[in-house]
């Protein structure tokens, strides 16, 4: 209880406080006391991997395809990209080590562990402060709750997690507070390491909440905030230079550049155009296309651009065809693993993606060990299609397809991006060879996903994104199954599968965790319906000279050698003012430098 509020109920404060001032001091409920014998916990121990040449200043320009319509990120229509910006500038209590994988302070300094399994306790940095200079308190962890579940910001899934899955936050003092589970879970610091929300700026939430908090500019706990914006033009976040966090061990020489403008150009093709005109200051070119034709031009051969290949060791996104076993040709496992064998990959990876990618051996590469590194995804083998379709029974027809009845070894490839097409017409062709036709079908993002969400596909080519360890219950539990709006696009119904699955999230136990993630692999595998294709265990940029990396240029877990806030692995480039100097002036005398083509494999994925 607020105690101000909670004397001017009544007329009479000054007799309240002679009472209180003669009554004994005794513990509130609402006063909690801190376990004994808590072992408190921290990590100044691993290593650094920023770069100690890095210096700050600069301007960073970077593109986004679309104008967010809110700048919330709860709520209509927040799901956007600038809210993973946003979100990445609002650290949490702590944070995760991109090389170690040890837990690293954040907001918290030090950490314990209650003995229920399902409570973390905390103590804050009092440097702490949110970007408008208010000090950060226990208090706006309280608030997160209170926020989350809160009908007001009309963000349903939010307001579930937290009243379902998160108990509460119990505050001791202004900078030592507890977070707790509803249940005992294991890698519980990855759950409640939760995020502060400042209650001094949004106060009591009312039903006018999303309207009057759509273009908000919200304080945060990171080293950036939102400093201007352009309607459907651009968005500029400037660093705070006073940053409360930024000479701590794992942040310093981080966070570099002053100001960081998204300019809206909505293709990728112009986007690269921007790049080459200097209106963009780094540019992804993972795909072949533009790491081996389109970046191979005078900017690079003169050195003015550099090219990086960097190889990382991150869970890799499960990628593939997913097979609707509702749908009638693909009840039969057979002819699942007839379909599998009828896909040529390698000849896609040989051919259209120039052998850069890899093949995806299953849905859970890269997880370490949570890992079954034994399972290999199913080869282009026409015998082996011959011998599945003739064991159910299947017979050519006239056309060189397999047909039974009348059911026709025929199936709509479902997917979204256009550059995708020469991959699939490969597939389609050597389909053909085995009897199998694929009919390709390409629709814009948004129709693709609401068709595979209600489950209206034959087969959805397309990836999931990765988590911190390998996730079953939402793709493969029978619970999922045969209604839309869910994750299980394959309608696996599978018993045996339920039952492990369900072991799985409830044990505790890690190393049993990690034998069931195994063997719910293998029989995810066995199961059939998910047809791994590629993965790209790399980033590739190309970028002006005058930007520089450290020696080793990202962290086992950079997905972007460029990312900007990231608490892990974001900025650690830094813009070098004497380099920016010299190379304008050689463009401008017509002289060159060496071409700097780098391939990096610190952290190469050991296959």
């Amino acid at each position: 209880m607020d105690i101000e509020k909670g004397f001017s109920i009544f007329g009479c404060s000054m007799l309240l406080t002679i009472l209180l001032l003669l009554a004994p001091v005794i513990p509130a409920e609402d006063n909690p006391r801190l376990p004994s014998g808590l072992e408190w916990l921290t990590n100044d121990s691993d290593p650094v991997y920023a770069s100690p040449q890095a210096v700050k200043g600069g301007t960073f320009n970077a593109a986004i395809f679309h104008f967010p319509l809110t700048f919330r990120v709860v709520g209509p229509d927040s799901n956007s990209s600038l809210r993973g910006l946003i979100q990445g500038n609002m650290f949490g209590l702590v944070g995760v080590h991109p090389n170690t994988d040890n837990i690293i302070p954040e907001l918290a300094t030090h950490w314990a562990y209650d003995k229920n399994g399902r409570t973390m306790y905390f103590k804050l940095n009092p440097d702490a402060r949110w970007s408008d200079g208010k000090p950060v308190t226990a208090e706006d962890f309280a608030y997160t709750i209170d926020f989350m579940r809160s009908p007001h910001i009309v963000a349903p899934w939010y307001n579930d997690y937290y009243t379902r899955d998160i108990e509460g936050v119990v505050i001791y003092d202004d900078h030592t507070l507890s977070v707790s589970t509803t249940k005992a879970l294991p890698d519980l610091y990855s759950r409640v390491g939760i995020s502060p929300t400042p209650k001094h700026f949004y106060g009591d939430l009312d039903k006018d909440f999303v309207r009057k908090h759509n273009w908000s500019i919200v304080p945060t706990t990171g080293p950036y905030v939102i400093s201007d914006y352009k309607k459907g033009k651009s968005i500029t976040f400037k660093r705070k230079k006073d940053w409360w966090a930024r000479d701590l061990k794992y942040f310093k020489n981080r966070f570099n550049v002053n100001k960081v403008i998204f300019t809206v150009v909505r293709d990728y093709n112009i986007q690269w155009e921007y790049f080459k005109k200097r209106k963009i200051d780094a540019f992804g070119i993972t795909l072949p296309k533009y790491w081996h034709v389109k970046s191979d031009m005078d900017l690079v051969d003169n050195g003015y651009v550099h090219k990086i290949w960097f190889f990382n060791d991150t869970p890799q996104p499960s990628s593939g065809m997913y097979l609707n076993q509702d749908k009638p040709i693909f009840k039969d496992r057979n002819v699942r693993y007839a379909f599998a064998h009828g896909m040529n990959i390698q000849k896609v990876i040989d051919t259209v993606l120039r052998n850069d990618y890899f093949r995806l051996e299953h849905g859970a590469v890269g997880y370490g060990e949570y890992t079954n590194t034994d399972i290999r995804a199913r080869r282009y083998d026409l015998e082996k299609v011959d011998q599945y379709m003739k064991a159910s029974r299947w017979e050519r027809g006239p056309d060189g397809i397999w047909a039974k009845s009348d059911l026709r070894f025929s199936a709509e490839v479902t997917y979204s991006y256009d550059e995708h097409t020469p991959r699939l017409v490969v597939l389609k062709e050597e389909a053909k060879k085995a009897g199998i036709e694929l009919k390709l079908s390409r629709l814009d993002a948004s129709a693709d996903y609401k068709k595979v969400l209600e489950k209206k596909h034959d087969v959805a080519w397309m990836g999931w994104s990765t988590s911190l360890r390998p996730r079953f219950w939402e793709h493969y539990h029978s619970v999922n199954a045969h209604k839309p709006q869910t994750n299980n696009i394959t309608n696996t119904d599978d018993p045996e599968i339920d039952v492990l699955i369900d072991t799985y999230r409830d044990t505790l136990d890690v190393e049993e965790r990690k034998r069931l993630a195994k063997l719910l692999q293998e029989k995810i595998h066995e199961q059939g319906s998910y047809v791994p294709t590629f993965m790209v265990p790399y980033v590739r940029h190309a970028y002006w000279r005058w930007w520089r990396l450290p020696d080793v240029p990202g962290t086992k877990q950079s997905e972007s050698l460029f990312s900007l806030f990231d608490s892990a692995t974001g900025g650690l480039f830094w813009y070098d003012e004497t380099v920016y100097a010299e190379t304008r002036k050689a463009m401008k005398d017509k002289k060159s430098f060496s071409p700097v083509i780098q391939i990096n494999q610190t952290y190469k994925l050991k296959q």
